[in-house]
């Protein structure tokens, strides 16, 4: 347990290296930008294929498909307890997509692929990916709908989004690194000394580049521009408290490997997805909810996270 706390702490002083950074002058708003191109569309998708290639079977691997009903039930029982929610708490109608679509979905890969390395190792990816797979394509599908709705002219919104756009964002390179791995292993192929040294050299840059990338986003966020309020209290409730129990109770009916359930509580326990705040500006949603939403998130998270943990522990 210790050992998981350490690692987990090692993750969050890689944050606040980039939130230091930026605040030196080294790091621009510009810079999180470059990072999370570089993460998502280069070093993630080889930590996916390589993780995938050298760690499973193809028995292995055809037993998980099983255990996504359980983010993807988990994912929408939780939409729901946002629809609930934003009306007994009279969230303002200008923020209510915005405040259901932070509930939902979580953080599942800059946040949630270190922190799942850092207590459980590389065994972990698999069930990372799984969620993540859920987790994207509902967020880029009935998330950004709901934070388009956010905007007064609402129609306009409607149509000016094209499927398409979703539908590259769903089929990401980390994505397509994860089946062309799948595809290698179902085949039983060796990965190639070069390739593997080669791949191994930029997967090794997702999780600092990651953290440096949501240190730099708090940092330029701004720590005193956060504002708690009721709604944002709400985000937070629903993010460390709904989520995880919700996919707990599942766990209970459907049965599945005790990691894979740890895991996929994990990844539901996850701050505000970063994108949020990006696409509230874009559809002229209320940006600032959905920046210190994620702010606060994040921050809280470094405190949460070792609660969670103990809790994981007695499954």
């Amino acid at each position: 347990m210790l050992e998981a706390y350490l690692n987990i702490l090692v993750i969050f002083l890689l944050m606040f290296l980039g939130y230091w950074l930026s605040f030196k002058q080294w790091f621009s708003n510009r810079t999180a930008d470059v990072f999370s191109k570089l993460v998502l569309n280069v070093s993630l998708p080889f930590s996916m294929f390589l993780n995938i290639t050298s760690n499973f079977s193809r028995e292995e691997f055809v037993s998980l498909f099983s255990g996504m009903i359980i983010p993807f039930i988990s994912m929408i029982l939780t939409l729901l307890f946002s629809f609930v929610y934003r009306k007994i708490a009279h969230i303002p109608t200008n923020r209510q997509g915005t405040f259901s679509t932070m509930i939902t979905c979580s953080n599942t890969i800059f946040i949630g692929l270190p922190i799942n390395l850092a207590i459980f190792g590389e065994q972990s990816i698999p069930y990372v990916l799984l969620y993540y797979i859920i987790n994207t394509t509902i967020f880029w599908t009935i998330g950004i709908y709901l934070i388009a709705t956010d905007n007064s002219q609402v129609e306009q919104v409607r149509i000016s989004f094209h499927p398409l756009v979703a539908l590259k964002k769903i089929f990401s390179p980390a994505l397509l690194g994860f089946i062309i791995g799948l595809i290698w292993m179902l085949c039983s192929l060796s990965v190639p000394t070069l390739i593997q040294s080669f791949g191994t050299y930029l997967a090794d840059l997702t999780t600092p580049l990651s953290m440096f990338a949501i240190g730099i986003m708090v940092y330029f966020n701004g720590i005193k521009n956060l504002k708690m309020t009721k709604d944002i209290l709400g985000v937070l409730v629903g993010r460390y408290f709904v989520a995880p129990f919700i996919v707990w109770f599942i766990g209970q009916w459907i049965a599945v490997p005790t990691l894979m359930l740890q895991v996929f509580i994990i990844q539901s326990a996850m701050p505000v997805q970063n994108s949020v705040p990006i696409l509230a500006r874009t559809y002229h949603a209320d940006e600032e909810f959905a920046a210190s939403s994620m702010g606060y998130s994040v921050l809280i998270y470094m405190f949460y996270i070792p609660f969670l943990l103990h809790a994981i522990s007695f499954i």
